[in-house]
């Protein structure tokens, strides 16, 4: 009894509990099949998560579309036609890198268009800095500061 229970708190305190988790396996013909389908699931995003590409992700959809994927790189269908056959139906979100179109100038443009913002924003606070400035003295009050600034080296 007692090595049990010690065996059970060196394993809670290493952190080694073992854990029961599904792992896909899937049978390629060879290896290039096996890298077009690693790198198609890296290259789609995970529409649950969002931040995760389906490789990564354990949500049963992203499950479900990696599924898809290998039927289709199985089927002997191109890249390109499983990329479309998932932005014909999800759309172009399960893309990380959307193409350039209508639809998609702003996500495109938008950082550059905040940039320029930023800049212009910039611009016009210093111009208008510059013209609050105190204006240019005369010839009366340079002597006077002079004068003033004689005294205080003296």
């Amino acid at each position: 009894m007692k090595r049990s229970v010690r065996a059970c708190l060196l394993v809670l305190c290493c952190g080694c509990v073992p854990v029961a988790s599904a792992t896909e396996i899937r049978t390629f013909k060879d290896t290039t099949e096996q890298l077009r389908y690693e790198q198609l699931v890296e290259e789609l995003r995970c529409l649950v998560c969002q931040n995760q590409s389906l490789a990564d992700s354990d949500a049963d959809l992203a499950r479900d579309l990696r599924d898809e994927v290998y039927q289709i790189i199985r089927s002997g269908k191109s890249d390109e036609e499983a990329v479309q056959f998932l932005v014909e139906r999800y759309g172009d979100f399960v893309l990380y890198r959307p193409p350039v179109k209508p639809m998609t100038w702003l996500l495109w443009l938008g950082p550059f268009l905040a940039l320029a913002g930023g800049l212009l924003f910039i611009r016009s606070r210093t111009r208008q800095h510059a013209a609050t400035r105190s204006p240019e003295l005369n010839a009366a009050e340079r002597e006077r500061l002079r004068q003033l600034e004689g005294d205080t080296r003296k």
